[in-house]
């Protein structure tokens, strides 16, 4: 059975950042509901970059919920972010995604068309997958 294309379980409404941006912007995505705990980086429309919740949490430590806090407003996302993200063609399939997720380096991977990004799909959404499969 060939295995189906990742675009059909991505999350394609992606909240993306430019590394310019400050910090506060991504605290505020965060703490929306629902949301995924990487957020890709983009410039030019390009993919340059990933924040985890990992890397914000770490850049933040005792700057607590205050946005005030100059954490907050000193540090861009260029300052927090990860470099040269891996990334996968949107014409990628989810056994392709899986076998990246089964070597633990990633729990989220952005889905890019022509360096794009038009999705990005998690671990969760992998399991989610093959539970629901018939």
């Amino acid at each position: 059975m060939k295995s189906q294309r990742i675009d059909t379980i991505m999350t394609k409404e992606v909240i993306c950042v430019s590394p310019e941006q400050k910090i506060i912007d991504v605290k505020h995505i965060y703490e929306k509901r629902k949301f995924h705990h990487h957020i890709p980086v983009v410039k030019e429309d390009r993919l340059v970059g990933m924040v985890s919740l990992i890397d914000f949490m770490y850049r933040i430590k005792g700057a607590g919920l205050d946005d005030n806090n100059a954490i907050y407003t000193d540090l861009t996302v260029k300052d927090i972010m990860t470099t040269k993200p891996f990334s996968l063609d949107v014409s990628a399939t989810i056994d392709e995604v899986s076998e990246e997720f089964v070597k633990g380096r990633y729990r989220a991977v952005p889905i890019v068309d022509n360096g794009k990004v038009v999705g990005i799909v998690s671990t969760a959404d992998v399991i989610k997958y093959f539970l629901n499969k018939p």
